[in-house]
């Protein structure tokens, strides 16, 4: 008697698998869950989401984050995420509460901790440190006019329409957005 063939499913990972195995090397997930925590219950890790994201953002389609569970549709999740990961434990609700908790934490010193375990993990050398202290400031109001689309319903207050007017060049003046001001100097 014959036994039953296995069947085959075959899965489309484009360009992900390569970036999936980077983020494995550099150990993100792992440096994630270490700062942001770990909770048994849950099928996915923090760090496990920032993976998802990174993955779905590295993607050339633009989706709403509504929409971030279906990306992982027809995608190999378990392969390209971890074990055990379905396309639907990816949802809005969890990725809304990853990043309340990515917030707690804070996102610079998220990103500053991955950027350098990557660098010791890559072996990059770091001669330098860059610090980029640009900063923009607006001063005053958005002048804004309103014109009567219909005056016959003047009295009732519909259809106004708002206008912008037309839009100047900025103004570049001598002088930092920080001058006589002690508390914002670093």
């Amino acid at each position: 008697m014959k036994e039953p063939k296995e069947v085959m499913q075959i899965l489309n990972i484009d360009h992900l698998g390569i970036v999936a195995g980077i983020i494995d090397e550099m150990e993100l997930v792992e440096e994630v869950n270490k700062m942001v925590g770990i909770k048994t219950r849950e099928n996915l890790t923090s760090g496990q989401v920032v993976k998802a994201m990174i993955l779905n953002g590295l993607d050339f389609l633009s989706v709403p984050l509504y929409l971030f569970g279906e990306f992982f549709v027809g995608k190999p999740t378990e392969h390209l995420i971890g074990e055990g990961v379905l396309a639907s434990h990816l949802n809005d609700d969890k990725l809304g509460r990853e990043l309340d908790k990515y917030h707690q934490i804070g996102t610079t010193k998220i990103f500053t901790a991955v950027a350098i375990k990557a660098a010791h993990k890559f072996q990059v050398e770091m001669d330098s440190i860059h610090l980029d202290g640009t900063s923009m400031s607006v001063e005053g109001e958005y002048k804004k006019e309103i014109e009567e689309i219909d005056e016959t319903k003047q009295e009732i207050g519909e259809n106004k329409l708002e206008i912008e007017p037309e839009m100047k060049a900025i103004e570049i003046v001598h002088g930092y957005s920080r001058d006589k001001r002690p508390d914002l100097v670093c």
